[in-house]
């Protein structure tokens, strides 16, 4: 099936995979930065109120954000796909496909912003001095929803075209002008909870103006015309809507494993709640460098299949397969040797330390557990097989986590992360199996 050993030897396709790799490890590491960047202004001024307030209004409006990262990954697909196939006309119009889809997902959300408002708001713990700031942080962010959409969009496409330093460029102006307008609006002008959602929304259209910028140029390396009705093509626009409609069914139903973790942990106790939210620290750790290697298989393995080259499909799972074992075993020694000094640098709360320590153990062996989910994910991602991907995540969900919870209660929060390793394993194996028989009857590429 696999010939490893010569598949392993290609020089160049280990180029290939980093020069894809390490700009996405760093732009998934600067994610996180947004969030950070106004808890650390507020958090100077006089009245933790503010920066309450802006840390639940984050949430609200990064839950919707981050909900929509779908098309992200079908427009990586399909670009990858057109690019091994050198269709160059459909290679725009998939661009001008994806944002579209963006704006039309931004509308309804803008149009239904305060019946959600309401809703989450109504969910959400706070006082009324902070749920009241955070409303307001809330109605500003909103309206950045088409720039921030579109920008999944942008950056899909740019990973299907194997330019992984495009959105790394985009992830740090964004950030590093969204600190520079933090500091002007909050400290200089005084506005507090105001400024910091205006920081953050220039910050999204000044990145999704300079994407275009960037666009504009990329088309240039790939010369072709898309006209309007191919652009807007039916059956082709029903297949991407299926696709992104079946990723973002996958997408919730991991959502929500993370959501009920969460909910049992604080059924346990706070010391139980917080432990948990600084191992799951670890967790991201894992994502930002596993998720890296696994948007590199995207692009290669959805360029392999345009072009048809089995070759290529199958020594990039390889090469790129490797090295996720190996960057997973790098994981597992410092968590293993370093986790301890992790937790301390997290938190100095000696409850919580202690807490974080006993259940450090189901963080060491995450990583050899969850790499081959992240590595599967990035084949099905290129293939556009998202329909293969929500129902693994399903039936790893439902067949999976919920009834190894249901038997594992009695082990309290040690029966939590046994039931979560079981979930992540199922999920593999499910995606594995379904793997191994369209390979096995050449229906990746045909």
């Amino acid at each position: 099936m696999f010939d490893i050993k010569r598949y392993w030897q290609d020089k160049l396709l280990h180029k290939k995979v980093w020069q894809l790799a390490w700009p996405m490890i760093l732009s998934n590491i600067t994610i996180p930065l947004l969030g950070l960047v106004d808890t650390a202004v507020l958090g100077h001024l006089d009245n933790a109120k503010y920066m309450g307030a802006v840390a639940l209004g984050s949430i609200i409006i990064g839950v919707v954000i981050w909900a929509c990262n779908f098309l992200r990954m079908g427009t990586t697909g399909y670009t990858s796909q057109a690019l091994g196939r050198d269709d160059r006309p459909e290679i725009h119009a998939i661009l001008w496909r994806s944002i579209f889809m963006a704006q039309v997902i931004a509308l309804f959300l803008l149009l239904f912003q305060d019946y959600y408002a309401k809703a989450a708001f109504y969910f959400m713990e706070g006082t009324d001095d902070v749920k009241s700031l955070a409303r307001v942080y809330f109605d500003i962010r909103i309206w950045g929803l088409p720039a921030a959409i579109a920008n999944f969009a942008i950056v899909g496409w740019f990973l299907g075209l194997h330019n992984t330093r495009i959105p790394l460029v985009l992830l740090v102006v964004t950030n590093s002008l969204n600190m520079v307008l933090d500091i002007i609006f909050v400290i200089g002008f005084g506005w507090d909870v105001r400024g910091a959602a205006l920081a953050s929304l220039i910050s999204e259209y000044t990145s999704i103006l300079i994407g275009m910028l960037f666009v504009i140029r990329e088309f240039k390396k790939y010369p072709g015309h898309s006209k309007l009705e191919s652009v807007f093509d039916t059956r082709i626009m029903i297949d991407m809507f299926v696709t992104n409609r079946d990723i973002f069914i996958r997408t919730m139903a991991l959502e929500a494993v993370f959501f009920y973790m969460a909910v049992a942990g604080a059924k346990m106790g706070t010391a139980i709640l917080a432990a948990n939210a600084v191992l799951l620290n670890f967790l991201f750790l894992i994502a930002n460098g596993l998720d890296g290697l696994a948007q590199a298989v995207e692009a290669l393995v959805g360029k392999a299949i345009g072009a048809k080259d089995k070759y290529q499909f199958n020594a990039s799972i390889i090469v790129a397969g490797g090295w996720s074992f190996i960057m997973s075993i790098g994981y597992l020694l410092v968590f293993l040797l370093a986790g301890d000094w992790i937790i301390y640098l997290l938190t100095d709360i000696p409850e919580v330390r202690t807490t974080a320590n006993e259940y450090l153990i189901w963080l060491v062996f995450l990583p050899i557990n969850g790499v081959w989910s992240y590595l599967l994910d990035g084949v099905f991602i290129g293939a556009t097989r998202a329909k293969d991907m929500r129902d693994s995540m399903l039936l790893a969900t439902i067949a999976g986590f919920v009834p190894a919870w249901l038997m594992l209660q009695s082990f309290e929060n040690h029966g939590l992360w046994l039931a979560f390793h079981l979930f992540m394993i199922i999920r593999a194996l499910v995606l594995g199996w379904v793997f191994y028989r369209l390979h096995r009857r050449n229906q990746f590429i045909e």
